[in-house]
């Protein structure tokens, strides 16, 4: 990819393959957001691709991996990554744990004490959101922000309800 990512280096469209499950309409609704947000902005580049995008994304869990299936917006396949979860299951489960004493806190805590647990919060998100984009080197250029987007729906496809 050169140095100038293109206007078309970008997703158009995130499916969850039905081998994710559904969940209770609060995750449900949580999948939809986490969706739209990083369709709504995004950088995206599969490394091997020579053409250009816009892209589509297809989520499927196999085998306990996370499988991307990337296409042009037609539908025409360009590439297929398979990545390990394992590298992911200590900051997701610390990062519910932390949005659960995040939720607790605004509740009953100090404004300092909730701001506090947040940055922790936002910490974790973004050491998960800096492991996705190093697990994703190589195969799929992604920005920061993209990156924070795709943990997100990383998460969302662990949290149960």
């Amino acid at each position: 990819m050169s140095d100038r990512p293109s206007a078309n280096d970008r997703l158009t469209d995130v499916e969850l393959d039905a081998s994710i499950g559904r969940s209770t309409p609060d995750v449900e609704h949580e999948r939809a957001v986490a969706i739209f947000d990083l369709v709504e902005e995004n950088s995206f580049h599969p490394v091997a691709d020579e053409g250009e995008g816009p892209y589509r994304l297809k989520l499927s869990l196999v085998d306990a991996k996370l499988m991307f299936a990337v296409s042009r917006e037609d539908g025409e396949p360009v590439v297929t990554h398979i990545l390990s979860l394992t590298p992911f299951r200590r900051i997701v489960k610390d990062y519910f744990l932390i949005c659960e004493s995040y939720y607790a806190a605004i509740r009953s805590s100090t404004p300092s004490q909730i701001e506090a647990i947040d940055m922790g919060r936002r910490g974790m998100h973004n050491e998960g959101s800096q492991t996705l984009r190093d697990r994703l080197a190589g195969k799929i250029e992604v920005d920061f922000d993209t990156a924070r987007r795709l943990f997100t729906l990383v998460c969302v496809l662990h949290w149960r309800g």
